[in-house]
């Protein structure tokens, strides 16, 4: 807990949708702001190394996702990442014409998938939650999954779902934003083609971080990336009129590095220095376990949505209530902070890097207390929230 700052008297179960402010960061941004770019102004690309940071980021997330810092591409959006390893992905099986894609999955991952079958001309399949798998033929090009089941916390087995992609002639990419930092991830082992995660949740990288794109070395040499910006070229100095593409994930970076962005997530990410992804889920488990145990012993009237098997479960718990946003809200009063996603369900993430058996102990005492004063019919929570 040492290690991030959180405040006095918050418990906090939101780390699955923003994570908390790890303590390195606040001095790391000021030292950037003032010394590298209001003293070293434009010196500080070379000077401070600013055009290596995504490459330095890379090599610390790989070891969390199971693979090697030089596969991975760190600088733009979630959703640029899957437009692009998504269009890849299409060109690399020109004969096929679906994409697949599970209908619950995160917003982001559809709405990309629906614009690259449009700009294509491509079929979206949408599968069933309850076997991916069902929906491949030889018709599919790609499919794409969410890890982590952004409103349940249900976890896809993703060695096995990767293995059958492949049986079916099919690539697989995969959108580890609500699994990574937290679950155990291996890409090289399960042999999957593409993955995109974002890096505010677990990673703890800060309001709106940079994504990651991770694609398979087997095939970087035969994929292109479809938004060929400056920074991707060779030698972008040169101001070449034709682009010539760096080699491996180099030539995968299209804007210019955001350093704000990327500065404040290379120092999140020393907190998980020592820390190792087996021990994390460990954490995480022992925490999940004792939420739902908790949950089963104190609280009626709600039904936890969660799968309660270990090799099905992320790292958060969600349960429904006719009334869950009020209590979220009223959670949220007294200090308990988890969110609500449509249209009943709560959902509390269990940060394994900063949360405490006695948090989880403390936020079920609140629990009980909001539910048994009907503090969540409180008038002021019928209108919701902008961001909830």
């Amino acid at each position: 807990m040492s290690g991030f700052h959180l405040p006095e008297g918050v418990i906090y179960l939101d780390g699955n949708s923003l994570g908390a402010l790890p303590a390195g960061v606040p001095g790391r941004l000021a030292d950037v702001v003032e010394r590298e770019w209001g003293e070293g102004l434009i010196r500080s690309w070379n000077d401070a190394r600013w055009m290596e940071l995504p490459a330095r980021i890379a090599d610390r997330i790989a070891p969390l996702v199971g693979v090697r810092g030089e596969d991975v591409h760190v600088g733009e959006s979630t959703s640029v990442s899957l437009f692009k390893t998504m269009v890849a992905a299409a060109r690399l099986r020109p004969d096929r014409t679906v994409l697949v894609v599970e209908p619950g999955t995160f917003p982001t991952d559809g709405y990309i998938a629906a614009g690259v079958a449009d700009l294509l001309g491509l079929e979206l399949r949408w599968c069933d939650p309850a076997d991916p798998t069902a929906a491949l033929g030889d018709d599919v090009a790609l499919l794409s999954l969410t890890h982590v089941d952004f409103r349940s916390g249900a976890m896809f087995d993703l060695p096995t779902i990767t293995a059958a992609a492949h049986a079916a002639g099919a690539l697989m990419q995969w959108d580890l934003c609500h699994s990574a930092g937290a679950v155990p991830v291996d890409l090289t082992a399960a042999d999957a083609d593409f993955a995109v995660g974002c890096t505010y949740k677990y990673l703890n990288g800060g309001p709106g971080s940079p994504a990651y794109t991770w694609i398979n070395p087997r095939i970087q040499g035969q994929v292109r990336n479809p938004i060929t910006g400056w920074i991707g070229h060779s030698a972008p100095f040169a101001m070449a009129r034709d682009f010539d593409a760096a080699p491996g994930m180099r030539g995968w970076a299209t804007g210019t590095p955001p350093v704000l962005a990327l500065s404040a997530l290379e120092a999140a990410l020393e907190a998980f220095d020592g820390v190792s992804v087996a021990d994390l889920r460990t954490r995480s488990l022992e925490l999940t376990d004792l939420f739902i145990a908790q949950l089963d012993e104190r609280v009626t009237g709600i039904e936890i949505v969660t799968p309660r098997e270990h090799a099905r479960r992320g790292s958060q718990v969600s349960f429904r209530h006719p009334q869950a946003y009020g209590i979220v809200q009223a959670l949220i009063a007294r200090g308990v902070i988890g969110d609500f996603r449509d249209p009943d369900i709560a959902r509390f993430g269990f940060a394994p890097l900063y949360l405490t058996t006695d948090d989880v102990r403390a936020a079920v005492d609140h629990l009980v207390a909001v539910l048994e004063n009907e503090e969540h019919l409180d008038p002021a929570y019928a209108e919701r929230n902008a961001v909830t």
